[in-house]
């Protein structure tokens, strides 16, 4: 069976004050760390703290545990936890009696980072010029000419969270939600471990119908290591994405981009502050794996997405083996829904589906809301 994992858990009580309603004044905001020995091909089999927030009432009264976990680039905490009055998925499903984490894998937020994020010769070329001469010259070599993490350590991550979380609720099962390429990461987990996960909210799934089953004959995969997100990038990649009046508010936007520099202290230094994300290398959650799951699962698809298309959440629909599953159209949303005014709308969907199991009691079928 290998090595046995070594997991030491670590939590503390953060005091930090943050816009609220009055209906969250009293959740609570705890840190977790997770100790896991990585299978990160470029620090394998060395110890991985993986960060993860807490947020909870603080009535003491068990609850059950959902599990959020991140995209591509944006760290869970950043995602799910906005510091804006209203903002947090995730202190909308404490106040509705849920215990909820978010979790960072290897190489986001406050999580251990490989050593090849810190190397700027080790982001692509086109990357690097926006830091041409400040920072680097023409001299620039990358040190690690690989992608950083691979979606089984992003799997081995999760497991280790999971069994934390199970062992500290004491639950069987956790809920999951999930956002873009944290579809992968939980719904292929989900596949794995099926005894361990109950239902799944997947917010623009990152879905790849006819994606490789295996792992690649070699790893690490050739390609750059991580890639960087500018402020600049941030809004010209969700301008592109609005498609209504008032789809989103500046000082919201203001709020997920300070909170994204905050999470990445290194990347914040590097020209006008940027966030860092390691590549990953895919394989699995496929057709294949799909058309075999059958946790229930919601499936929300925002209307104006430009990263995850319409089609590619439709087939998953269509793939997916549950016998309880809901695609939901989201109106005046673009890829980053949970940060838009018809938020309200997806916070509901998801409160619905993870109590009840059914959106508007529908446990399997199509619904458009918001429009």
């Amino acid at each position: 069976m290998g090595i046995i994992k070594l997991r030491v858990m670590l939590a503390s009580l953060l005091l930090i004050t943050l816009p609220a309603t009055a209906a969250q004044t009293d959740i609570l905001s705890i840190e977790h760390y997770v100790a896991n020995e990585s299978k990160v091909p470029s620090m394998a089999g060395a110890m991985a703290q993986i960060y993860v927030r807490e947020r909870v009432a603080s009535d003491g009264i068990s609850k059950p545990v959902v599990l959020f976990i991140h995209g591509a680039g944006t760290p869970a905490e950043v995602a799910f936890d906005v510091p804006y009055d209203g903002y947090s998925w995730m202190a909308y499903l404490a106040a509705a009696s849920y215990d909820t984490f978010a979790m960072d894998t290897t190489g986001y937020g406050r999580s251990t980072r490989p050593h090849s994020m810190n190397n700027i010769c080790n982001l692509s070329e086109a990357q690097q010029q926006d830091f041409i001469p400040a920072v680097i010259d023409a001299t620039c070599i990358a040190d690690y000419p690989f992608a950083a993490t691979t979606i089984e350590s992003d799997w081995d991550d999760i497991d280790a969270v999971v069994d934390y979380l199970r062992k500290l609720r004491d639950v069987e099962k956790v809920h999951l939600v999930a956002w873009s390429l944290g579809g992968p990461r939980a719904a292929g987990y989900a596949a794995l471990y099926p005894e361990k996960v109950d239902r799944l909210v997947l917010l623009a799934p990152a879905y790849g119908r006819t994606r490789a089953t295996n792992r690649p004959d070699s790893l690490p995969a050739p390609g750059v290591a991580f890639n960087k997100q500018s402020l600049t990038d941030f809004t010209a990649n969700w301008e592109r994405q609005v498609g209504c009046d008032n789809q989103y508010m500046q000082p919201v936007m203001n709020a997920v981009w300070d909170a994204m520099l905050e999470s990445d202290p290194v990347g914040a230094t590097w020209g006008t502050g940027v966030r860092r994300a390691p590549a990953t290398t895919l394989w699995g959650w496929n057709q294949e794996v799909v058309g075999k799951t059958a946790n229930p699962m919601l499936l929300v698809s925002p209307v104006h997405d430009a990263q995850v298309p319409a089609a590619r959440v439709r087939e998953l629909y269509e793939d997916l083996g549950a016998e309880h599953k809901v695609l939901l159209d989201l109106a005046c949303t673009s890829h980053n829904a949970m940060w838009e005014t018809n938020r309200e709308i997806l916070f509901d969907a998801s409160l619905q589906w993870l109590r009840d199991g059914a959106v508007d009691g529908i446990q399997h079928g199509e619904l458009r809301k918001g429009y």
